[in-house]
């Protein structure tokens, strides 16, 4: 048919609605979404718009006579005119989700039957545009059991497997949060094996004894990858529950850390390292399928959600360029993460997200001493964002490169990868990249003047550099840069054998790393601290400030706890044991509020772990 004769039809058709809806034949919207429903050709939406536009075009200005009866029929009219424009706009959203979900359910049927699953996690991709919704997967899920031919089939395990895990997020939904009231400690998913955070919670409210027995595990704080090594019978359908459950938990957790006003900082490094928790689980996941012979089928699964939510993570606002990620992770789980997730990530082509993610990993690897490998993903990520154009992101690297190579004693590298840094920042107008580059550059100067034996000139020179850097930071309101710079600045005094003034600098250095969540930083300042304190002989501030770098850098996996425990062994050599443990009793009030009284009970262990190292 041709367009003309269509559009004379959809004319007629509008009209139709129009007299009938004025004599009161149709008295509902949805008799006028049949009507559009059943009249219009799939294909030739254009052609009814067009009628439909000009309809309304030329009732308006029949509205604008002057004959009052014709005007309030044209008003009338015009009135039937924009519910027929309503009606049909919803059954285009309506017939564009029909569709979505048709593509859906043909792109799992045409699968393989090795590659259902992947197809299944490819189609509820949380990064889709759009993505289904929680309405959508239901309706897929009951898309696929009415298309398989018996309840054996995987298309049926899989449709099985999605309705179960949205019924198994309906259960935990009411307790996604009630963990973080329980006890009046800070938020995060570690804490005392089986007493805290919210697995021991969620455990308890699940019906599915797979992940009952999930819960359980990571509520222990027992290896993950060990756990499901030993499961002997996961069905397909269990496996995709737990996939959507695990998913509809992170994006609540995310969600809701996101909405706390009160702190957006904190709330956005707490969605942060959530993203990380529930990656680390599914990469963990990952390497004990890879050891063991049971569900491999699985294996493929397991990275495919990894990176899913590394992408969402690395396409968030704010994504923490400059650390800031430890506020949920600690003790193995942060440990064994950095290199659960290296077979993922190889994975991925040179993309921005890829980048942003290895930019993050690099920060985590230096943190923890692991300097080559820290540079290798720096070196990779700025390369990445390079290409991509992603220049916040390149000059974030050239400061971390900088700060690597400071602690290899590379000073003139670090210099340079610093200058280089701020030369980019100031031409692109990235004040937070500059003001890092200003602290790395006067932090690399302090070191090499030191170990040039240079005057006094090139040291105020440098620290000039750190208090712009701070200033700079200040203004921008970012507590991980001034976190940094208040460090550097402590650590420049205390080199310079300027205690007094170290002090209050690496006092706020602690303040803003505490509120932005980055333990590593926290551990750093509380050392330095420790060093300061000794060098004023205030013994006992010493030891208090000591006891918690070393805790606090040992729980993170970072080498630089046995400087913070070399400094308690002076002491502990200098006064005696037992005015040693007088004084950490008399410390005792102030060390548990920080790591509380487990913590406090581990100093002993962990300083024994140490001299028994010498």
């Amino acid at each position: 048919m041709s367009d003309t004769s269509l559009g004379n039809r959809y004319d007629s058709l509008i009209d139709r609605i129009v007299q009938t809806t004025l004599k009161g034949q149709i008295s509902s919207k949805q008799q006028v979404y049949q009507l559009i429903r059943q009249e219009v050709e799939p294909g030739t939406g254009e052609i009814f718009e067009r009628s439909l536009s000009q309809k309304i075009q030329s009732t308006q200005q029949q509205n604008s006579q002057t004959d009052e009866l014709k005007q309030a029929k044209a008003m009338r009219s015009l009135r039937v005119l924009k519910t027929i424009q309503g009606e049909w706009e919803r059954l285009q959203k309506d017939l564009a989700v029909s569709n979505t979900l048709n593509a859906a359910l043909e792109t799992i049927l045409l699968a393989k039957e090795s590659a259902v699953l992947e197809a299944l996690l490819r189609v509820i991709d949380p990064n889709r545009n759009p993505a289904l919704t929680l309405n959508q997967i239901q309706q897929l899920g009951t898309s696929l059991q009415k298309h398989a031919q018996s309840t054996d089939t995987n298309e049926a395990q899989l449709g099985q497997g999605l309705i179960a895990g949205l019924a198994s997020w309906q259960q935990l939904q009411d307790y996604l949060i009630s963990w973080m009231y329980d006890r009046p400690e800070p938020l995060g998913f570690v804490g005392v094996p089986g007493q805290r955070g919210p697995w021991t919670v969620w455990a308890k409210q699940t019906n599915s004894p797979l992940m009952r027995s999930l819960f359980n595990t990571l509520a222990l704080q027992q290896p993950v990858d060990e756990w499901i090594s030993q499961q002997n019978d996961i069905s397909l359908s269990a496996w995709v529950e737990l996939a959507v459950t695990m998913q509809c938990l992170q994006q609540g957790l995310v969600a809701w850390f996101n909405k706390q006003a009160y702190d957006a900082k904190a709330g956005a490094n707490l969605a942060f390292s959530t993203f990380l928790t529930f990656a680390a689980i599914w990469s963990q996941l990952a390497n004990g399928l890879r050891r063991s012979s049971n569900f491999s089928n699985y294996l493929d699964s397991c990275f495919q959600i990894t990176l899913q939510i590394l992408r969402t993570f690395a396409q968030t606002k704010d994504f923490p360029l400059y650390g800031g990620i430890f506020a949920l992770l600690s003790g193995d789980r942060l440990r064994s993460t950095l290199s659960y997730f290296d077979e993922p990530l190889r994975q991925v082509e040179g993309t921005q997200e890829k980048a942003r993610i290895l930019t993050l990993l690099g920060y985590s690897l230096q943190a923890l001493g692991q300097l080559e490998p820290a540079k290798a993903f720096a070196q990779q990520a700025m390369e990445i964002a390079q290409t991509q154009g992603d220049v916040p992101c390149e000059i974030a690297n050239l400061n971390h490169l900088s700060r690597v190579c400071v602690t290899q004693k590379d000073y003139e590298s670090a210099i340079n990868y610093s200058q280089r840094a701020l030369i980019l920042a100031r031409q692109s107008g990235e004040r937070l990249g500059e003001a890092n580059a200003l602290t790395n550059l006067g932090y690399s100067q302090v070191f090499q003047a030191q170990q040039l034996q240079s005057e006094l000139e090139v040291y105020e020179s440098a620290i000039q550099y750190l208090q712009q850097g701070l200033e700079l930071s200040r203004r921008l309101g970012d507590l991980q840069s001034q976190a940094l710079c208040c460090s550097s600045l402590g650590v420049a005094y205390l080199t310079l054998s300027q205690p007094q003034s170290a002090i209050p600098f690496l006092e706020l250095a602690l303040q803003s790393a505490r509120i932005s969540g980055d333990l590593y930083l926290q551990g750093q300042n509380f050392a330095s601290l420790a060093s300061a304190y000794y060098s004023i002989q205030n013994i006992e501030m010493a030891m208090s400030k000591g006891s918690l770098g070393m805790y606090l850098l040992e729980q993170i996996g970072s080498v630089q706890w046995r400087q913070a425990a070399g400094l308690l062994t002076i002491l502990q050599g200098q006064i005696g044991e037992v005015a040693f443990q007088s004084l950490l009793k008399q410390s005792r009030a102030q060390i548990i509020q920080v790591i509380g009284v487990d913590g406090y009970d581990y100093l002993p262990q962990l300083l024994e772990q140490y001299q028994n190292s010498l």
